[in-house]
This record gives structure tokens, sequence and C-alpha cells, in this order.
């Protein structure tokens, strides 16, 4: 399937004509490497599957939503894969607290070291380059991918990475009293 054409293509018609058979040649195409991108992300074969019905389901639902002007198929796909991945996460390692486990309002000690670890931080990211404190911000703090963040930015992905990675070596350092490379 040529990305760029078909894809987006057969995208369109499922949103505008809800076209079964549209969405079954994306389903065909799709489907396995969703379910292959949610194991590698460590899913078993079961909640693989599982999620993978959720993913295509939502392209069914919200094909009109999908602007070819802003990424490919694929990277919309695998945004929606991502996200699935980590909200079933979310709903099945992180139980709703109850009255009796949840913890009374903080301690002023606590507050004071929190208040100081946040000023830390920013401290620390103030003086990363330029270049380096943009991209964390676009990731950690604006939801961005890395893949987003070289659209926007208009670079390379591994420029991207090379960033973070960079980035975070530095803030580890400052912030942990290790010597940096």
């Amino acid at each position: 399937m040529s990305e760029s054409l078909d894809a987006a293509t057969l995208v369109a018609a499922v949103g505008a004509q809800r076209d079964r058979a549209a969405f079954a040649r994306l389903f065909e195409f799709y489907a396995p490497r969703v379910k292959g991108q949610l194991m590698a992300r460590g899913a078993t074969a079961a909640i693989a599957d599982e999620l993978t019905q959720e993913v295509m389901l939502t392209v069914w639902r919200k094909a009109s939503q999908f602007d070819r002007t802003r990424g490919l198929v694929s990277t919309w796909l695998f945004t929606i894969t991502r996200n699935s991945h980590i909200n079933h996460l979310r709903r099945h390692r992180w139980p709703e607290p109850d009255a009796e486990t949840t913890p009374g309002p903080p301690v002023p000690d606590d507050q004071l070291a929190a208040a100081r670890e946040h000023q830390a931080l920013r401290a620390a990211l103030q003086d990363l380059p330029a270049e380096q404190r943009e991209t964390v911000a676009g990731a950690y703090y604006r939801g961005r991918t890395l893949s987003e963040l070289a659209e926007e930015q208009g670079i390379p992905l591994g420029t991207v990475k090379t960033r973070v990675r960079l980035a975070m070596a530095r803030l580890r350092a400052r912030l942990l009293g290790e010597v940096h490379p």
C-alpha cells in the first residue's frame, strides 16, 4: 500500500461514506502492524489483540477527523495505538485509591522538599542549550511525539532523539550531582 496516496484515500472513504471495503483494506494492512507494535511495547498477545480491535474501531469512528495535511495515516494510526496502550496500562496498573489508603494532605516538610525539587528542575532546564530545552519541553510538557517535534522543527528525527538524550543526560547529571560527560 502506497502510504501517501492509498491509505489517506481509504481513510477519507471510510470517514465520508463509511466505506466498508476501504476499511477492510485498512484493517488487513494495519492490524498486524498495530498488534506488532503493541507486543513490542510489552503487551501479551491477548491484550494486543484486544487493543488492536480498539484501535481499529477508533479508526472507523474517527476517520473523518484525519487530516492528510498534518501527517501520514500510519503516524495517526500509531499515535492512536500508543495512546490506547497507555490508557490500558493506566486502567490496569494504577487502581483507584480508596479512602482508607489515600494519604492526607502533605506535611510542610514534604511541600518544602517538593518546592525545592521543582525549583532545581526549572533551573536545570534553563541551563540547557535552547534547542535541547525546546525539544524536552515539546516532548514532556506539550506531549508531542519525537516525530511530531522533528516535523514541527523541520529537522531529522535522529537530531531530535539526540537532543533529548543529551538533555536528559545533562538534567540527570545536574539533579543527581553526577559528572556530565
